[in-house]
């Protein structure tokens, strides 16, 4: 059925999957039980199908570590890595107004509280209360922790932490001195060295030593520089982007890619197809990459231009793993790197929009909505949801714009559209 909006064969030339609704199935499980899980590359996988964007006004140390990946490389290590030796510390003699500041300078409120604000004995944890509450008047006291003794196995913390229903567990050596802190959290993407996984943004030129990142990604600078990364680093996972053929896609799947990005100027701050001439609607972009990638296990992120969780679902019925934004081709992006304007000319623009509110509110709102619209669909995951739209199983149905209109907010003097 993709296949056949997709081509134009419906005989209206402005089709597009925008326009297209998916039909609602039988429900027989709850939304929750719908399963998220998909791969980013060919050897990793991500419990929560969503990575904020490349971009250094987006994707910053806060952006990270409520992405649950990590600070800018050596902060998501220290967030959470099952064994954390290095734990922010306090004393009961700091404040509340202490806490905050370290939530806000690190990204996380699990704060230990010794006797010394060291590494040491007389450990408690706290709760929060208001700014100038001392710390000794509000911490759990130690008699009351549940805590785990040095040497104790991460799978044994985890049956400990679950089963005590806990985020953090203290442990403890044979003198009761706090030597590590054990976080757990069960969507989190970790390695074998139970650490979040971290990615990485680097370019293709000789003077971008670390990053492989390109509005045009079929360009000889690319495949030189993923030759040099697979060569030299064969255990990484390389990501290239961006492109949105079937053609570009395989100069790099030949030269080892693990996954994808498909996407040229589909966000609201990219330019390419104005200045260059060059791109492809996204809806079937996605498609025919995914089509040609799937073959050979290569997965495939949709980049940008998405603005509802609708949206999101219908990417996902093409066969899609991830979501981003973007916005790196501006000149205030290239003015920071005296080098980049010999080499390009301006692919985006800068601009402001409405603070949408708090990513912690935003991030579990797409989720619910992810299982929610997958639940309506009658898949109870999104590989189901795939395999549903090449068995023919899955149904569109091309909608009018007046049909558009109907099936959104319509008919009111006023109103406030409330997400979450």
């Amino acid at each position: 059925m993709a296949d056949y909006l997709i081509s134009g064969s419906t005989a209206m030339p402005k089709d597009t999957l925008t326009a297209q609704q998916l039909f609602a199935r039988f429900i027989d499980f709850i939304a929750d039980e719908v399963d998220l899980t998909l791969a980013l590359t060919r050897k990793i996988t991500l419990k929560t199908p969503l990575i904020s964007f490349l971009v250094d006004t987006v994707t910053e140390a806060d952006m990270a570590i409520v992405m649950f990946q990590a600070n800018k490389m050596q902060k998501v290590k220290k967030f959470e890595q099952g064994f954390i030796t290095d734990p922010v510390v306090l004393s009961p003699s700091h404040t509340m107004g202490d806490v905050l500041e370290a939530k806000m300078r690190h990204g996380f409120s699990g704060i230990a509280i010794t006797e010394t604000g060291t590494m040491g004995r007389n450990m408690d944890f706290l709760a929060e209360k208001d700014h100038t509450t001392l710390l000794r008047e509000v911490m759990t006291p130690r008699i009351e922790l549940v805590v785990a003794p040095a040497g104790v196995t991460f799978k044994d913390a985890k049956e400990i932490l679950q089963c005590n229903k806990k985020g953090k567990l203290p442990v403890l050596n044979d003198r009761d001195e706090l030597v590590a802190i054990i976080a757990h959290y069960l969507l989190a993407s970790k390695d074998s060295h139970k650490q979040l996984l971290c990615g990485e943004a680097v370019g293709t030129h000789e003077d971008d030593k670390y990053s492989l990142d390109s509005s045009q990604e079929n360009s000889v600078y690319q495949i030189t520089m993923l030759h040099y990364i697979k060569q030299k680093y064969p255990h990484l996972q390389v990501i290239g982007r961006n492109v949105v053929t079937a053609a570009q896609a395989k100069n790099l799947i030949d030269t080892g890619v693990d996954g994808l990005r498909v996407g040229m100027g589909c966000s609201s701050i990219c330019i390419t197809p104005e200045v260059m001439a060059c791109g492809q609607t996204q809806g079937t972009a996605v498609y025919k990459v995914t089509e040609y990638a799937r073959c050979f296990g290569v997965p495939i992120i949709a980049n940008g231009g998405t603005q509802t969780v609708g949206h999101v679902i219908k990417y996902f019925s093409d066969r899609v793993g991830l979501k981003k934004y973007q916005g790196m081709g501006s000149l205030d992006v290239m003015e920071k790197n005296s080098s980049s304007q010999k080499r390009y000319f301006s692919e985006g623009d800068k601009g402001s929009i409405q603070d949408k509110g708090s990513i912690q509110k935003f991030v579990p709102y797409l989720i619910v909505g992810m299982q929610h619209g997958c639940q309506d669909i009658g898949a109870r995951s999104l590989s189901v949801l795939r395999s549903m739209m090449y068995s023919g199983e899955l149904k569109f149905e091309k909608w009018t714009t007046s049909a558009q209109v109907k099936g959104g907010i319509h008919g009111l003097h006023s109103y406030t559209k409330r997400l979450y």
